[in-house]
């Protein structure tokens, strides 16, 4: 094979998801898409519930969870004890933000990379009490280097009381040398919280090699957990401070139970996890990671070379292993959120294809995503005919 090449696909992968054969999806970095297996597991966790609810919630249930956590944790190298099963990354953030307790001469330092709905909860915690959101801009195309400079310049010391970094960039797909960037930022003593949603699964972690105070990761993406499935991990001196969302039966325990147990919440997503891990082994988590990486890099220059985009004008990630890449649309195209929206829909109608379509620096990108259940004739397809669906958009009428 040579290094223009799809990778071949992975026997049998794609009968293991129930996907709509009519539709290309092209879009797992959103949503995830759950097994059939995995899904199985699940629905067979709620149905022991509905044989008897009371025995579920009160016989074993807690222990359950905290040996799930402990599997999880194990895979991604945290501290089980120093880790909470919670339902995704954004939940995470507004925990971590409720906990940090900011004055009103304090900031939060943010990329501009950062996921929306992250950015959104720390302006609405720092307008609760007087505080600032700041961010810090990095090209698309910054080194590591790069990123770590401009990183290390924005800080203020006093001032700066929380740093929150992507791992993997949701918009952009860009990396980030998050151990590097919590190293510089623990000498100054300023908390830092990864946002790593996109990793578990994507590619190898040790979470507390890493050195954050806060790190956490979403398992229904890349893992093949059931949706609602993620992992908070907290570094020693903050545990105590962990302040649930919601107070409930185990807040005298403290963390990690105060915030893993809320009642009569479905705890079937984090029960079956496991499930998505075994499945991922099962296909062999080496092969999947090179059929993601490879497919996804074909899909980035096939589509991009489609658009009139030579080499250098695709993004490339600083992390090989990255299962998403963008491709920049042309100017004027999806420059805004509603923008961005409105492509998006099209294509999916138009074109039986779901992506991901974002508005970043006043440019639209196109995020497109591979999973062991695509195919290369699926991105030809797109390459094939997205070009004359956009200039359809841009000719006079």
């Amino acid at each position: 094979m040579s290094a223009g090449d799809p990778p071949a696909p992975l026997k049998g992968a794609r009968l293991l998801f129930s996907l709509d054969p009519a539709v290309s999806y092209l879009n797992h970095g959103s949503f995830g898409a759950v097994p059939i297996g995995v899904q199985r597991a699940q629905q067979r966790l709620r149905d022991e519930i509905e044989a008897n609810p009371h025995k579920f919630y009160t016989q074993g249930m807690l222990d359950r969870v905290v040996h799930t956590r402990r599997h999880i944790a194990a895979f991604l190298g945290a501290d089980p004890d120093g880790s909470a099963l919670v339902p995704n990354t954004t939940a995470a953030v507004s925990l971590i933000l409720q906990t940090l307790r900011f004055g009103s001469a304090d900031e939060v330092l943010l990329t501009d990379h950062g996921y929306g709905a992250v950015a959104m909860a720390t302006r609405r915690q720092c307008r609760r009490v007087g505080a600032t959101a700041r961010t810090v801009a990095l090209p698309l195309s910054a080194s590591d280097a790069e990123v770590i400079s401009r990183v290390r310049a924005a800080l203020r010391p006093g001032k700066t009381r929380l740093l929150i970094i992507d791992q993997i960039a949701s918009a952009t797909s860009a990396t980030f040398p998050v151990r590097e960037i919590a190293a510089a930022a623990r000498e100054h003593d300023i908390p830092v919280l990864v946002d790593a949603a996109h990793v578990p699964g994507m590619f190898p972690v040790d979470v507390s090699a890493i050195g954050a105070d806060f790190w956490v990761g979403n398992l229904h993406k890349w893992a093949f957990a059931p949706r609602g499935t993620a992992l908070l991990a907290v570094a020693p001196q903050w545990r105590r401070r962990i302040e649930p969302l919601v107070v409930s039966w185990e807040q005298d325990e403290g963390f990690p139970l105060a915030v893993e147990y809320q009642g009569t919440i479905d705890y079937t997503p984090w029960l079956a996890a496991p499930a998505g891990l075994f499945t991922l082994r099962t296909l062999g988590w080496e092969a999947v990671r090179a059929h993601n990486a490879a497919l996804v890099a074909y899909g980035q220059r096939v589509v991009g070379a489609a658009l009139g985009l030579a080499p250098a004008d695709l993004p490339q990630p600083a992390t090989p292993e990255v299962a998403m890449r963008v491709v920049p649309l042309p100017a004027g195209l999806a420059s805004t959120p509603p923008e961005a929206i409105a492509l998006r829909l099209l294509i999916s109608d138009k074109l039986a294809t779901e992506t991901a379509v974002n508005a970043w620096g006043g440019r639209g990108l196109l995020r497109l995503s591979a999973q062991v259940y695509n195919r290369p004739e699926e991105y030809d397809r797109l390459a094939e005919r997205l070009p004359p669906l956009l200039a359809s958009l841009t000719t006079p009428r």
